[in-house]
């Protein structure tokens, strides 16, 4: 009878003909030395050079190692949901397919998350990028630890170590990814931290440019909107339509005792603003109502991304 493997490695790739080759001799080899049986899945997210070929070239004749290939670019959350939803191991870790992430780390996370953690993220301590790409990144990660509380150093390290039950409460669109961390910490899980390896960058360059500095900082709002309000949204929805419509209603009480004054108020523009605010309470508060039947409609997650192949034996997906 075939064993499930105990440990998957999910690499999520995307034009990196170049490395995957000599990431997947480096990943048999650090994997060689665990006492557990394991798996690598590449996501291949719709790559246009050879990557697919040169994968299938290197791993020839062992059906560790396997391979999904998407249609299309779909983004690096749905490489690692495709990952995660394909992958047999009870731990999964994931890491990056450009050689910047070592895999000879993949112990020391182990031994990690063996102390009682669900997640254990990498901490680039020393980083081989551009100070360009430097600082942009320690900016971003005081400001989500900030806000968020989770006080790791690194959230967008590629190199992380999960317990199934984590990878299976995530739901990853967008660039969702980089906030793993904080999403987990959110569900109640243990979230830890260590220092680890980084490489320059072996071959080509960062598929990442300035762009994604303003992607994050919407997806970081909607990160700050799951963690407190997803459960509950009428408490931010509410909020915010009683402070506005006691602001029109105020101005309103105002208006009306100038009215019995003897004070014309038909032509200021004070009550067109007092109007104006106590529709937008009414219509906030209604807002919430109608999130909070929302978030009581049991739904499945609905996975968007399209398969063109799948190489290797994925047993019983779960």
């Amino acid at each position: 009878m075939r064993k499930d493997p105990e440990i998957s490695v999910v690499i999520p790739v995307y034009n990196e003909q170049e490395s995957i080759g000599e990431l997947a001799a480096l990943l048999k080899k650090s994997l060689a030395t665990l006492p557990f049986s394991w798996e690598v899945i590449v996501c291949d997210d719709g790559s246009q050079d050879a990557t697919f070929d040169r994968y299938l070239q290197e791993t020839h004749g062992d059906d560790r190692f396997k391979c999904i290939s998407f249609r299309k670019n779909f983004g690096k959350s749905m490489a690692l949901s495709a990952g995660f939803h394909y992958s047999q191991g009870e731990i999964i870790i994931t890491m990056d397919g450009d050689l910047q992430d070592r895999p000879d780390e993949i112990p020391k996370l182990l031994e990690k998350l063996n102390e009682g953690y669900d997640l254990v993220s990498g901490w680039k301590q020393k980083r081989h990028d551009p100070y360009s790409k430097r600082l942009p990144s320690k900016i971003f990660n005081l400001t989500v630890s900030l806000l968020t509380g989770v006080k790791i150093h690194d959230f967008n390290c590629g190199l992380k170590i999960y317990r199934r039950s984590v990878v299976e409460s995530l739901n990853l669109y967008g660039d969702l990814y980089r906030f793993i961390p904080a999403l987990a910490a959110w569900q109640g899980f243990r979230v830890g931290e260590i220092p680890v390896q980084h490489s320059p960058r072996k071959y080509g360059k960062s598929k990442y440019g300035a762009s994604r500095l303003v992607r994050a900082v919407f997806d970081l709002c909607t990160i700050l909107f799951l963690i407190k309000y997803a459960t509950r949204p009428l408490h931010f929805f509410g909020l915010v339509g009683f402070i506005t419509f006691l602001f029109g209603f105020v101005i309103g009480i105002y208006l009306t005792v100038q009215k019995f004054q003897g004070h014309p108020i038909g032509h200021r523009p004070l009550l067109v603003l007092a109007v104006l605010l106590m529709v937008l309470g009414v219509q906030f508060f209604s807002t919430g109502l109608i999130a909070e039947m929302l978030t009581n409609i049991t739904r499945e997650k609905n996975t968007r991304f399209q398969i063109r192949k799948k190489i290797g034996n994925f047993g019983n997906v779960r």
